[in-house]
């Protein structure tokens, strides 16, 4: 999936323009092929080693906008 790939690896800032984490996996709803949520990791050695259990779900709801970061409204 195209999405997919320009989509894993973006950061993902708040309101505040804080960085919350990167998106690491897309969860798909494969009956309607739309995004459900956005995986994140919160990043650090122990990410790029895939040691890090620290994920967080992000409702695809609640994303306000996608470019070279994307802008959640939390």
């Amino acid at each position: 999936m195209r999405i997919m790939e320009e989509i894993i690896g973006k950061e993902v800032l708040d309101n505040s323009a804080i960085v919350i984490g990167r998106v690491k996996d897309i969860e798909v709803n494969i009956e309607t092929n739309e995004i459900e949520a956005l995986v994140l990791g919160k990043g650090g050695i122990k990410e790029s080693l895939g040691l890090s259990g620290d994920e967080i779900i992000i409702s695809y709801d609640i994303i306000k906008g996608i470019g070279d970061k994307i802008l959640i409204n939390r």
